[in-house]
């Protein structure tokens, strides 16, 4: 099994390690409505929690577009469960606005584009074509 995974990594083979300072242990949280909330307590290797890192907490969710639900998944900064769960709508609210703008730039970046058909010299080209 190892092999294979070495094998499909590229040409020169590496071995996966396992990060034992970044260990998390997940707990789900979820209303069964609006979406979840992921808890992730920093570990240390021997399953003891480490309290010298924080708390992570990971909101869930689905946005509705036109093309049907799209799921989300954002950070929320919170010290507990409690203060994720009150942040969740801001925090979701948030992370959808910059997922707006993003697209929003990306199409007008799209649209900027100057398409030159094949065969055509690109405007300021010096090649002449015969």
């Amino acid at each position: 099994m190892a092999e294979e995974v070495e094998e499909t990594l590229g040409e020169s083979p590496r071995k996966i390690k396992f990060n034992q300072q970044n260990l998390h242990r997940e707990e789900v949280f979820s209303d069964l409505t609006v979406g979840s909330i992921r808890q992730l307590t920093p570990v240390k290797p021997n399953g003891e929690t480490d309290k010298t890192r924080k708390v992570l907490f990971i909101g869930q969710s689905q946005v509705y577009t036109p093309r049907g639900p799209m799921p989300v998944q954002f950070p929320i900064d919170a010290k507990n469960l409690q203060q994720a769960m009150e942040t969740f709508p801001e925090a979701m609210e948030a992370f959808v606005a910059q997922l707006v703008e993003e697209a929003k730039e990306l199409q007008r970046q799209e649209q900027s584009r100057i398409i030159v058909p094949s065969g055509t010299p690109a405007p300021g080209s010096n090649i002449i074509l015969k």
